[in-house]
């Protein structure tokens, strides 16, 4: 987010031509007020004098210091008509500490006695001019250096002795080294100070940065000390400022105290990266050196940036802090602040959103008076940020809160990093789905060198939660860490990970989840447990209601069809019922598992079933096999590849089994603790071996029926040998678990066939 600071310091500017304007004004009305000229027209010309003198000069002393001095080269008095007359006039003003060395001259003026008007015929010129040395030098001494005198010129001055008013309706016109003003129509009341420039008052600036002042109309007074100006417009060559009316207020020493704005305050900026401000009142402060040290905007302030990251914004009130060379150090927005950034132009979908601040206050550091460098707000305060649709994904608006944000800049004003502390909070929402909240004690926002979104951090006390649909629960996670990548969509979970998904809790060394896919993998002491389970009476190993534990090293889960691969040592179990393998995939909702090998010997899949025996007595089938494949609803496992089932009185191999087993049935009592699943048959195929105490039978499919102990053997010329009775072959042969009894099927194709031993 980039962001660039307006040249406040125009301001500075229209003050500083303000007070030339003023400050002509008043010593312009200042010389007139002291009557130089009109008590010598009046006294020593109206009465004294009724002659024509050449070489006229007079002057005025007060405690040994002349106060000022008048000369002419020619006075005329006209005894009937009562007027006078000097030419080529000069006067020169000292002031009363010889601080002063003000020059007054022209060709022509004219005293009337009887209306009391004194009136320069043709041109008048002033020149301004301070003496710091002068007190310290002989009276009416010549200062050494004149240095930038504010020179003025005007025309058709009319001063009445009796009323204290002047007045010109011709333009003024004022020179100081850095600049050129002019303006239409004076009046002056002695007796009050108040001076106005009626109209078209003009100010140039010159320099490097020139700027232009227009005014429809100023009022200068001395007490209070001020200046009013209507209409105000200042230009400079790519921007503009204007205000209904500008008020400056004087200090005693006439340096510039405050400048008020009131009425449609605007800057505009026309440059690269073009700005708009907008307020109601504007009020700029100033020090004893006429520095400006605080602006203040207020009264439905906005603003608003062009560029590559358009922005806008408001506040109630913008404070704007400066340094000794006039550069904003500091800028407050007060109030209700907002500032919003719009998308880019271009680029990728994920760097396509809206974002918007707000909070009661932001104050923003300013680097070398153009950048930001740090911004912090108080108060309460929010980040919203709108993220366009991107393929498949709707839009999404997301609102970040924290106690307090703290957001640093880089170089070229993009932020690097934002700060959100203590009790931050993140919800995530979109068309159709569910809200997704985090909480956290502290956020980071981390961005990359083009100032989009590289990393977000939630760290201490992480918690998040998203509700499910169609009453399935709620997705909820804790973490001490929680690290987001927008360019993978990635949260990762680290510091003691725990997720519950509807009725699964997870628990790992490492959690991360991909916020695209909805996919979650899991790394490091994976547990998993599955609850909230229904009784199936019609399944078998994972019908219970009890929870479903899953062990492994790590867990890759899909979001929809509560589908979960654990791989690395995993273990599941249900009650008594237990799986291990390498890998698992289990799916909670069809309550199906796939047990995967090596295909090692040292690493295959096991499981554990019980039967009675001959005895009656329960009794565990150990089966390994480099396959599971469990399917709840059939009731059917089967196992594929190097095939071992172990009981107590034998050892079945093949190459696949089918286990079948029986319906679980509702418990009979809230106490009974289930066992394992129950056999109810066999059927293995492929390479068929069956080894029990003095007897072996092979073949290439037997099938074994639990409830009766009965075993039919079938394919590829079965066998039994029987260490007492010998080898029976047959097209099947079927035999019991319970006693030795042997069942033979032959035909013409297969005759049976008996290998009987003999005793020798």
């Amino acid at each position: 987010m980039s962001f660039s600071i307006t040249r406040l310091r125009i301001w500075f500017a229209v003050a500083t031509i303000t007070l030339v304007v003023v400050v002509t004004g008043v010593y312009l009305v200042r010389r007139y007020e002291q009557r130089v000229l009109l008590h010598i027209a009046a006294k020593k010309l109206g009465v004294e004098i009724q002659q024509s003198t050449e070489g006229f000069s007079l002057s005025k002393s007060e405690g040994g210091r002349t106060l000022f001095k008048i000369s002419a080269k020619k006075a005329t008095q006209y005894k009937e008509t009562g007027r006078a007359a000097l030419q080529d006039v000069s006067i020169v003003v000292y002031g009363r500490d010889g601080s002063r060395f003000d020059q007054i001259y022209g060709a022509n003026f004219e005293y009337d006695n009887k209306t009391g008007n004194v009136t320069a015929r043709g041109e008048v010129d002033i020149d301004l001019e301070a003496n710091a040395q002068g007190p310290k030098r002989p009276d009416q001494a010549t200062p050494a250096e004149l240095k930038n005198p504010i020179h003025l010129k005007t025309s058709g001055l009319v001063f009445n002795q009796k009323t204290g008013l002047a007045h010109t309706d011709e333009s003024i016109e004022f020179h100081v080294p850095q600049a050129n003003g002019s303006a239409r129509g004076v009046d002056y009341d002695s007796h009050t100070n108040r001076l106005t420039l009626n109209s078209e008052i003009k100010v140039a600036t010159l320099g490097p940065t020139p700027q232009n002042l227009v005014a429809v109309h100023a009022v200068i007074t001395k007490e209070p000390r001020r200046a009013v100006l209507s209409h105000v417009t200042v230009k400079q060559p790519d921007s503009t400022i204007t205000s209904d009316t500008v008020t400056i207020a004087f200090r005693s020493d006439n340096t510039i105290e405050q400048i008020f704005a009131d009425g449609n305050v605007e800057a505009d900026n026309n440059g690269v990266n073009s700005y708009q401000v907008q307020a109601a009142k504007a009020n700029l402060k100033f020090g004893a050196d006429n520095d400006l040290q605080l602006t203040t905007l207020s009264d439905g302030t906005r603003f608003r940036s062009s560029g590559e990251r358009p922005m806008h914004g408001f506040s109630d009130r913008i404070f704007v802090h400066f340094d000794q060379a006039t550069q904003p150090t500091n800028i407050r927005l007060a109030d209700n602040a907002h500032i919003i950034e719009e998308p880019a132009g271009s680029g990728p979908s994920h760097s396509q959103q809206r974002t918007e601040i707000v909070a009661d206050a932001l104050d923003i550091d300013v680097r070398n008076g153009k950048l930001p460098s740090k911004a912090a707000t108080s108060g309460k305060a929010q980040v919203n940020i709108d993220q366009r649709a991107s393929g498949n994904q709707p839009p999404t608006t997301t609102v970040v809160t924290a106690g307090r944000f703290v957001a640093d800049f880089s170089k070229q004003g993009h932020i690097n990093h934002i700060l959100g502390q203590p009790n931050s909070r993140v919800v995530s929402s979109a068309a159709g789905q569910a809200e997704r909240t985090t909480t956290a004690d502290k956020l980071e926002v981390l961005y990359n060198e083009k100032g989009e979104l590289a990393s977000v951090l939630q760290q201490g006390n992480f918690r998040y939660h998203e509700a499910l649909p169609a009453n399935q629960g709620e997705r909820t996670a804790t973490a001490e860490k929680a690290t987001y990548s927008p360019s993978d969509e990635l949260l990762r979970l680290t510091g003691s990970p725990r997720i519950t998904d509807g009725g699964m809790s997870l628990t790992a060394s490492l959690v991360n989840i991909n916020r695209h896919t909805g996919e979650a993998t899991a790394d490091g002491n994976v547990k998993s447990t599955y609850s909230q389970l229904k009784e199936q009476p019609n399944g078998a190993m994972l019908a219970a209601s009890d929870p479903i534990h899953v062990t492994a090293k790590k867990m890759i889960a899909l979001k929809n069809g509560g589908a979960a691969t654990y791989s690395g040592g995993s273990r599941l179990w249900q009650g008594a019922n237990t799986v291990e393998a390498p890998t698992i995939e289990f799916n909670r909702d069809q309550r199906s598992l796939v047990a995967q090998g090596t295909g090692q010997a040292a690493s295959p899949v096991t499981s554990v079933f019980v039967q009675k025996d001959k005895d009656g007595k329960i009794t565990p089938v150990n089966i390994t096999a480099r396959k599971l494949t469990y399917v709840d609803a059939e009731r059917r496992a089967r196992y594929e590849g190097g095939v071992t089932a172990r009981t107590t009185d034998g050892v079945l191999t093949a190459d696949h089994v089918d286990v079948y087993l029986k319906e679980s049935g509702a418990s009979t009592s809230p106490t009974a603790q289930p066992g394992p699943s129950q056999l109810d048959r066999i059927i293995a195929q492929g390479t068929v071996v069956l080894a029990q105490p003095g007897r072996r039978a092979t073949g290439n499919k037997l099938t074994y029926f639990q409830q009766d102990g009965r075993f039919v053997l079938s394919g590829d010329n079965p066998a039994i040998a029987d260490a007492e009775h010998g080898t029976v072959r047959g097209e099947s042969l079927t035999f019991f678990s319970k006693d030795d009894r042997v069942l033979v099927e032959g035909s013409n194709a297969a005759p049976t066939v008996t290998h009987t031993r003999v005793s020798r």
